[in-house]
């Protein structure tokens, strides 16, 4: 054996005890799962080949970390075992392998029960006559923690079994495992309560749901601990004098009878032969890799069970770990790393968004070096710092984005990120807009700018063959200086820029032309307002028909429209108040995009409201605006106020007391909203 492998192992041996403290006992890890479990897989390759490094104290030879001081000590009845792994198709089969060629030759085909690998904390719950007695964490395995207290307060935990009392009787003492967690939407309700009391108090967000789950049965004060949104998972029974289930899927039944929760995602699989079974239960394991992150808890696998429970326990136990049980591990969507750098770009909006610059780490089989921060508001909240050991995320396809910094890493070379003073693509100075989170590049002639809102603009109106390539040639020749010089391109214009000849041209000319017929709703998503995508413009323009009634509207006016609040109505006004913007929407008037919905044509001797004069006050159920415009299109007139030309008064809610008089005065007649659209013949 050569003096490298005993060195090695020494070192491994020192790391996994040190990440194994920081895990189980200090519920404040440095490195993920999936890097703990390399240096774990390290070590037990080493002691493979080298039996003779096996030591007392390695970390192959026990269960887990060793319990925190503060609560008392529990012994187990029994071990409370972790679980082999396997990660793919191919070490699922080995583990079947492995097991079968201890199995009787004459034994029936195996069962198999599917279910969560949740990403929680293991608790171990005493019940006797029924009643709670003692509730502890896991620990090492052999010895936990006393939690009593703080596991009474969680709710979907029952403090006595059956919690109907029509379900079955429980034996005199029943030992039962499971896993306390927090669901994904509580967490993200949990952390925006922490953060918004994080000002006044110092309170800090979670990094994800496990540490939350862990930190909070941990609590010494119960109270603490009855504010978190934990939820209990019971999964099998450790011990119990007197009679229980035989299968694992008994077992399951066995325990929601009692009133124990139990997620939905359980298979079984005991249909066809015992290859095809597995077959099975493989491609369940990988079908549900695409599925996790539609599940409401973290889960970072699922566990894999032979059914009849007296063939797991004839199996027996190595190295710790139970043969007739494996973990299918899924892969890893998180890891620790260093932020080396932060790099600020500007959106078509103006907003500068800042991107963590790391140290390349590999995440679910892709190579990490640049991970989004989400806003400065964020980076503050976490207290996130230039050179911090952080926890970064990917889940699926989803772009790789920093949690948290690891604050116990932290040496003092580390310095706070700050907003930058001046745009990063200009140089004018940004601001931040009172109120608002994100910061701005005040420029609207900004290059970065334009690029994102050429592109945006071609892609809301389908006009082809403009990519971003393209718009950045456009605005370094300066031959846009907003997207509404698209229509005013010429053939010679374009064939100055690299790769345009006559053909290239004249397709992107055409097809610039036909996006002038694309309708209002499109051209007004294209604007680029903030908060205004299709949807919210599809909406705005059956409220108001026109960009110019638009223009013109109220921010009341446009708040009042059913799904745009008063942020979304504020963006809209400060977009018309800039000249650049109003200058913008002219230059599409004279290129002869649409402006305004169309609307079917309607014969003079189909118009319900023709000759006839309103006036409206008070509140009604759509902007003002829109009623007018309503109006209008049948034929009828809206006036500013009460005279003898006024056919009707029309009044909503909270009515101004000077119209309401002079109607009266002048005998006007009144119209309630629904009267009006009664008078017209037809609804808006």
């Amino acid at each position: 054996m050569d003096q490298e492998s005993v060195l090695r192992a020494a070192k491994l041996r020192e790391e996994i005890n040190y990440h194994n403290y920081r895990y189980h006992t200090l519920d404040s890890p440095l490195i993920s799962d999936a890097q703990f479990d390399a240096l774990v897989d390290e070590l037990r390759a080493l002691e493979a080949e080298h039996p003779e490094l096996i030591t007392p104290d390695s970390p192959t030879q026990r269960v887990g970390g060793a319990p925190a001081e503060g609560f008392a000590k529990v012994e187990h009845p029994a071990p409370i075992l972790s679980l082999d792994k396997a990660s793919s198709r191919a070490e699922l089969l080995a583990w079947h392998t492995r097991i079968s060629k201890l199995l009787p030759e004459d034994a029936p085909p195996l069962s198999y029960i599917v279910e969560p690998k949740f990403d929680g904390l293991t608790v171990v719950l005493h019940y006797r006559q029924g009643q709670l007695v003692l509730g502890a964490t896991r620990g090492d395995g052999l010895v936990g923690e006393d939690i009593t207290a703080n596991l009474r307060t969680v709710k979907t935990l029952p403090l006595r079994i059956p919690a109907d009392p029509d379900g079955p009787q429980p034996p005199p003492y029943l030992v039962v495992r499971g896993e306390v967690l927090i669901l994904l939407e509580d967490f993200d309700a949990l952390n925006a309560r922490l953060i918004e009391a994080g000002a006044p108090t110092g309170v800090t967000p979670f990094a994800n749901p496990r540490n939350a789950a862990a930190g909070s049965l941990r609590q010494l004060d119960p109270a603490i601990t009855a504010q978190r949104p934990l939820h209990l998972y019971a999964y099998s029974i450790v011990t119990a004098d007197g009679s229980v289930p035989e299968t694992q899927r008994e077992t399951l039944d066995y325990l929601r009878a009692l009133g124990f929760a139990q997620p939905d995602e359980i298979a079984f699989f005991e249909d066809g032969a015992g290859d095809r079974r597995l077959d099975a239960v493989a491609d369940y394991c990988e079908q549900m890799i695409a599925r996790r992150n539609t599940l409401p808890y973290e889960a970072d696998g699922l566990v894999v069970k032979i059914d009849d429970l007296a063939t797991q326990a004839a199996l027996g136990v190595v190295g710790g770990r139970p043969r007739g049980a494996v973990a299918y591990k899924f892969p890893a969507q998180e890891a620790t790393t260093t932020v080396v750098d932060v790099e600020f770009s500007v959106g078509r909006t103006g907003v500068i968004t800042p991107t963590a610059l790391l140290e390349p780490v590999p995440i679910a089989g892709v190579t990490v070096s640049r991970a989004s921060l989400h806003n400065f508001d964020f980076i503050a909240e976490r207290d996130i710092r230039i050179g911090d050991r952080v926890l970064v995320k990917r889940a699926g396809d989803v772009i790789p984005y920093v949690a948290g910094p690891v604050v116990d890493a932290r040496d003092g070379s580390q310095h706070p990120i700050e907003p930058p003073s001046t745009c990063p693509a200009c140089g004018d100075p940004v601001a931040q807009p009172e109120g608002e989170i994100a910061y701005y590049c005040i420029n609207a002639a900004c290059p970065a700018q334009l690029v994102q809102k050429l592109t945006y603009f071609t892609h809301v109106l389908d006009i082809e063959g403009l990519g971003e390539r393209t718009a950045v040639q456009l605005v370094e020749q300066h031959l846009v200086e907003d997207p509404a010089d698209l229509y005013f391109l010429t053939k010679d214009s374009l064939l100055t820029l690299e790769g345009f000849a006559d053909k290239k041209a004249d397709n992107l000319l055409a097809a610039i032309a036909q996006a002038k017929d694309r309708p209002f709703d499109r051209v007004l998503a294209a604007l680029g307002i903030r908060g205004v995508g299709t949807t919210v413009a599809q909406v705005l323009a059956e409220a108001f028909p026109t960009l110019d009634a638009l223009a013109e509207a109220s921010a009341e006016a446009i708040a009042a429209v059913e799904g745009i609040g008063p942020i979304t109505a504020q963006n809209i006004l400060t977009w018309f108040a800039h000249v650049h913007n109003r200058a913008m929407v002219e230059k599409l008037r004279q290129a002869g995009v649409k402006l305004a919905a169309e609307r079917q044509a309607v014969a003079a001797d189909e118009q319900p409201l023709v000759d006839l004069t309103f006036v409206i006050t008070g509140t009604l159920s759509r902007p003002r605006d829109a009623v007018k415009a309503w109006i209008e299109s049948l034929g009828g007139k809206v006036a500013g106020s009460v005279s003898q030309k006024t056919s009707y008064l029309v009044i909503g809610a909270d009515p101004g007391g000077s119209k309401y008089n002079r109607a009266q005065a002048l005998d006007t007649p009144l119209l309630t909203e629904e009267q009006l659209y009664a008078l017209a013949g037809i609804h808006p």
